[in-house]
Formats: structure tokens, C-alpha cells, sequence
């Protein structure tokens, strides 16, 4: 499992960093979007599998849910109704759960966003739900195309959000760590004159399609 403290440094390393590093996989599409652009996730998924515009198993999931979790649900990407809200959110920081991130819509955004809580969503739904349908909880889920485990590391901010499995977590994070030290170090070249298309390695392929 991953330490508290990689998880913090995978949270600051961002997602779009963290993405390019693993091999430019893991990403999620870009239709699931932060309801706050400030917000920032890192967590173990504590995954959900739900149906549409029914959202037992979110109350269920609250039950089980440890501090440090995300959760992910399935809910179908489902757009016409709000299965999370305020009252779910106070629950959830309550249980000390770092964010959500759902396959479908959330209501209440303005109290969710002044509560400082995370949420990932595809849009947002006054629409209410039902109570009454099982599903599943800590199964493999598919959301944004990409499957998801118990257990791997979700992590978000304003340019969308990205997977890393658990036992991946040091190699993603090496990676990281070199990719920024390289930015780094083309910023400074860049400050001294370097052109991208030279640090790069651009120049004969720029010659190549006559653009130079």
C-alpha cells in the first residue's frame, strides 16, 4: 500500500505530471471535471459500483470508508439525476474521506465547494434519486475508459485526473521527480536563450516538413 507520504507527494507532483511520467497512461477523459478548479485529490480509490439515479450504495460506501479514501463510483454517467450533495460531503469529511470522483453528476456545488471537500464529477443534477437498489462495493470499475482497482491511487486537480496502480506507486513517483528535475533544467535553458524546438530535438523534423 502506498505510504501517507508518497500519496502527498504524488497529490503535489499533479496529475498531468504524474500522467506523462507513468507513460502517458491512466488518464481519465477530460469530461470529469473538479467543481472547484482549486481542488486537489490524492487517495486510495475505495470503489463503488452503483446504478443510476439511485444512491444507496454512497450511504453504504460512507459506512465502510477509512480516512484517506477516495471514492469512486460508477454511477453509469448518468446526467439526469444528483446522487451526492451536502449532507453525503458533511458525512464524508466526517469520515476523514480525502474526495469523490463519479461517473455521473453531484448537486449543492456551491455548499460542497465552501466546505473545501473535493469532487470530480461530469456535471451537476438538482434531480433527486432513489434509495433502494444494490450494488457493489471494492470491484473493479471503469470510468473515463480506464479501469480502475481497489485500492490504486487516484489523483486530481484543475487539468483532470489520473490512476496509478498500487504497485506502481515508487516507480510513478521516481519518474515524476526526474520529470521535473528535466523541466527544470529546460526552464533555465530557456532562460538563457535555448529554444524549445532545439531542446527538444525538433530542428530536422521542422526541416523535414519545410518549416525552416
Amino acid at each position: 500500500m502506498a505510504s501517507p507520504e508518497q500519496i502527498v507527494q504524488l497529490r503535489d507532483l499533479g496529475a498531468a505530471t504524474v500522467y506523462e511520467a507513468q507513460g502517458a497512461k491512466g488518464a481519465l477523459d477530460n469530461s470529469l471535471k473538479p467543481i472547484d478548479p482549486a481542488s486537489r485529490l490524492a487517495g486510495p480509490a475505495l470503489t463503488v459500483d452503483t446504478r443510476p439515479a439511485d444512491n444507496l450504495m454512497l450511504h453504504y460506501a460512507l459506512l465502510k470508508a477509512k480516512p484517506g479514501d477516495v471514492l469512486v463510483v460508477d454511477a453509469k454517467g448518468f446526467m439526469e439525476a444528483g446522487p451526492w450533495g451536502d449532507v453525503l460531503t458533511v458525512q464524508a469529511m466526517k469520515a476523514g474521506v480525502a474526495g469523490l470522483v463519479i461517473n455521473g453528476c453531484v448537486r449543492d456545488a456551491g455548499t460542497i465547494i465552501g466546505l473545501g471537500f473535493p469532487v470530480f464529477c461530469r456535471g451537476l443534477s438538482i434531480k433527486s434519486t432513489t434509495k433502494v437498489q444494490a450494488g457493489k462495493l471494492d470491484v473493479p470499475v471503469d470510468i473515463g475508459g480506464v479501469v480502475i482497482n481497489p485500492g490504486d491511487i487516484v489523483v486530481g486537480d484543475r487539468d483532470g485526473l489520473v490512476v496509478v496502480p498500487q504497485a506502481e506507486v515508487a516507480s510513478a513517483i521516481a519518474s515524476s521527480l526526474a520529470r521535473e528535475h528535466k523541466e527544470d533544467q529546460m526552464r533555465q535553458a530557456i532562460a538563457q536563450g535555448a529554444s524549445t524546438a532545439e531542446l527538444l530535438g525538433l530542428t530536422d523534423t521542422l526541416t523535414r516538413l519545410g518549416l525552416v
